[in-house]
């Protein structure tokens, strides 16, 4: 099992709001985190570092390969809460401004993948089904271009393009309270797990990004993902975080 991340400034930004972090928790378990600050917001790099820092901090603290699939999951979601109450609080004893990030999490072990999200920094399972290579989104959006497209208000092909495409409708440290989504699925051999911020799921295609995963050695290809987001744009921060079970 392996594990790697990038993270990119971009061409356009003067800060890079993302945060990222993957780490092995024993030899056959390993733990990933992808926070994307809300560039719209003050303090959003703030804001992703502190929920890197919380979750990742409960993760290694509490993990162990004992555990059943409840407690995985349980550990996951009260992860998110915990790091959304930080953000919260940070927000207004320090800044007193609003702070939001959004946040993607996953804990890889016994050929299951367990994962949380919040906002739109996404995760997909990337897979081989007989002769062809396929991805599959695994996360879905919390944005307002998604509930118009849930409501049939728009197609998909309007989704990049919507002036409202980056609106977020849950985020970490947004509210009081949050409400993580939490997806598992079983791996097979050869499955990988590729994260990402809207840095590269916004500039790029979903079957490209495919390609460049199937195409390139594993630890080439979150880098070859960051140069292909630049080079169509690469006008947000890019992160990306690749597990490779």
């Amino acid at each position: 099992m392996n594990i790697y991340t990038k993270t990119d400034i971009g061409l356009v930004r003067t800060e890079n709001q993302d945060s990222v972090w993957g780490e092995m928790l024993s030899d056959t378990a390993c733990a990933a985190i992808l926070c994307d600050g809300m560039g719209g917001e003050s303090e959003g790099g703030l804001a992703s570092t502190i929920a890197v820092d919380v979750v990742s901090s409960r993760i290694k603290e509490n993990f162990n390969e004992m555990m059943n699939r409840n407690s995985v999951r349980n550990l996951l979601i009260t992860s998110v809460i915990a790091a959304n109450s930080f953000v919260w609080d940070t927000a207004r004893t320090r800044v007193h401004e609003v702070m939001g990030t959004t946040c993607v999490a996953a804990i890889v072990f016994g050929g299951t993948a367990y994962i949380v999200n919040v906002g739109d920094s996404r995760a997909y399972h990337l897979f081989s089904d007989g002769e062809d290579e396929c991805i599959r989104q695994i996360t879905k959006d919390h944005t307002h271009v998604q509930d118009l497209l849930d409501r049939g208000e728009i197609t998909e092909d309007k989704v990049k393009t919507h002036p409202e495409r980056h609106k977020i409708t849950r985020a970490i440290g947004a509210d009081e309270a949050v409400t993580p989504d939490y997806f598992e699925l079983p791996l097979n051999p050869g499955d990988r797990i590729l994260m990402c911020s809207d840095g590269l799921s916004s500039y790029g295609d979903d079957l490209d990004i495919l390609d460049i995963c199937f195409d390139s050695k594993s630890e080439d290809c979150c880098e070859r993902l960051i140069r292909y987001a630049l080079k169509n744009g690469g006008h947000d921060n890019v992160s990306v975080s690749l597990i490779v079970p």
